[in-house]
């Protein structure tokens, strides 16, 4: 009697991918653990060729489940990882800046070393686009050269490095891993899916509304999909005889993988502490000059109706547009049921990560009347998972993307924030302020365009956090330039910098682990994702004006 196994597993600590490796390989791998557990349960021999509208019943073995598995791509030779950089990217990163420097003529108002720092910022921009090297490896030549040239001094090169937000984004990692290392993430998920698991509409509102409970205090909406949801779905689907790479994928597994991608912009949008990128956005507009209070209540409070209707509706439009051929999963409650029987009671880490989160997002909610910032809640939250052992200080030193976003997230936000001090960016808000005035638009017009031109760039970014730092500031102050309400302005940059990382298969983390998967298509990638951006663009646009004129924000 054939057999497939579903293995459930409290999942070890994962190597999340940053966001800029992502395309080396065509399907990533989430390797069963050591203490997976397995499922098993007979099915008829008579399987039918043709699709199934129902769920099959759990099925075992393991020779099955690894042939629908795709295969480990082959190792890099011995040299590749040394090569060094790229030939034409690196020529064409670095004629950017020389472009700028020495043909390009400065205008007046601008002082050489202001044009200087603009020329490699611009040239840094141009290689996280193009790629010549790492991206961490790309930013240190630029924060060298702009020492080399005297552009800046050491200590104002070097200076983000201090910057609260980004140690902020450096624990929330270290959270996400314990989120994925105590199992709690995925037992969190595995109840949804007991209770709303009857039909694949359920299944997808399951997964939706967990990842939405799960986000404010797992900051990292690739360690959401990598750690807990991808592991998830691939399971389900395998059971359902929905194998990537395969015609079988559209069954259940490529409607489940871009219904929990598209969803998961909202689930980021909603909470302050969701994703990376907002808590650096919320520190460049205060740099800018926008001050929010009470900011954590403040973005969900202005997010909540247009995040959660989006969130509702997602998973029903997608439906109707990208349907599975499985409408039915009778068999999915009935396997999370038999997965949290396995996983046994809630352990004594999983109860710390509870009490250690609901502390953390107390004080980021609370914390300003009380005078504890969001970093030292966030440092008082690690310091007990390390002092109780549900983490230990290998689990922070393995964390590479970690360090790596240290390393190259401070350069560029320590290059964004000299721009500002040196007077570019307001030199380019003011000319565009001038254009838009030229055509004569009021600042609804002006925020559209803009909201909209900010939005569609993210096609030549290969992260979010690097878009937020290379153009966040210039069009925040794009906007306060053409009348547009501060804090609307800063706060609808910042929702679309959750939104747009699904627009493509590299447009994020979590996008380049959904489309590794091997469920969607490269076509299909493209075209819900522009559907997904026109449906998130009608909720948030409409529902979003008269929610946002009722809070008084204009």
């Amino acid at each position: 009697m054939e057999r497939l196994r579903l293995a459930v597993s409290h999942r070890p600590a994962l190597p999340l991918p940053t966001p800029h490796n992502h395309l080396r390989r065509r399907h990533l791998q989430l390797q069963p653990s050591p203490n997976s557990l397995s499922l098993s349960r007979p099915i008829s021999p008579h399987l039918s060729p043709t699709p199934h509208r129902h769920l099959h019943p759990i099925l075992a073995s393991a020779s099955a489940t690894q042939a629908a598995t795709p295969e480990p791509a082959p190792a890099p030779a011995a040299g590749a990882a040394s090569a060094g950089a790229k030939l034409l990217p690196l020529i064409l990163s670095v004629g950017v800046g020389l472009a700028v420097q020495f043909l390009a003529p400065r205008p007046a108002e601008v002082t050489p070393q202001a044009w200087q720092l603009l020329s490699i910022f611009l040239s840094t921009i141009a290689g996280l686009v193009l790629g010549p090297l790492p991206v961490g490896a790309w930013a240190f030549l630029g924060l060298t050269a702009t020492v080399a040239t005297r552009t800046l001094p050491f200590t104002a090169a070097f200076g983000a490095f201090t910057n609260e937000v980004i140690w902020l984004i450096v624990i929330s990692f270290f959270f996400a891993r314990g989120f994925v290392k105590t199992g709690l993430g995925d037992r969190v998920a595995t109840y949804f899916v007991k209770w709303l698991g009857g039909s694949t509409l359920g299944l997808s509102y399951g997964l939706t509304i967990s990842e939405a409970c799960i986000a404010p205090a797992m900051p990292s909406t690739t360690a959401r999909a990598g750690g807990v949801f991808l592991p998830i779905v691939k399971s389900l689907s395998l059971s359902a005889g929905s194998k990537p790479n395969d015609p079988s994928a559209k069954k259940l597994g490529a409607y489940l993988v871009q219904s929990q991608l598209q969803a998961s912009g909202n689930s980021s949008a909603l909470f302050l502490t969701a994703a990376a990128q907002n808590l650096l956005c919320m520190k460049l507009a205060e740099e800018a000059g926008v001050k929010i209070a009470s900011p954590w209540i403040s973005w969900f409070k202005v997010a909540s109706l247009p995040a959660i209707i989006s969130l509702l509706a997602t998973p029903y439009l997608l439906y109707k547009i990208f349907p599975p051929e499985i409408k039915d999963t009778p068999e999915a409650p009935a396997l999370a049921a038999k997965k949290l029987e396995k996983m046994g009671p809630v352990t004594k880490n999983e109860w710390v990560m509870v009490a250690t989160m609901l502390l953390a997002v107390s004080l980021w909610i609370f914390g300003d009347a009380i005078g504890v910032s969001s970093v030292v809640a966030a440092m008082i939250g690690l310091s007990i998972l390390l002092l109780l052992g549900v983490l230990n200080w290998d689990d922070c030193l393995n964390e590479k993307s970690a360090w790596d976003t240290l390393a190259w997230f401070a350069i560029l936000v320590g290059m964004a924030g000299q721009l500002t001090n040196v007077g570019i960016v307001s030199w380019m808000s003011n000319c565009v302020a001038k254009v838009l005035q030229s055509f004569s638009l009021s600042w609804p017009a002006a925020f559209g365009v803009l909201q909209a031109s900010y939005f569609f760039i993210h096609y030549l970014f290969a992260s979010q956090t690097a878009h937020v730092g290379a153009l966040y500031s210039a069009f925040l102050a794009m906007h306060l330039a053409a009348g547009v309400p501060a804090i609307l302005s800063a706060l609808a940059l910042t929702y679309n910098s959750n939104l747009f990382g699904a627009l493509t298969h590299y447009s994020s983390g979590q996008s380049a682990l959904y489309y590794g998967a091997g469920y969607v298509d490269l076509p299909d990638v493209f075209k819900l994702g522009f559907a997904a951006a026109a449906i998130n663009a009608l909720i948030w646009g409409v529902v979003g004006t008269f929610w946002w004129k009722f809070l008084g924000l204009y």
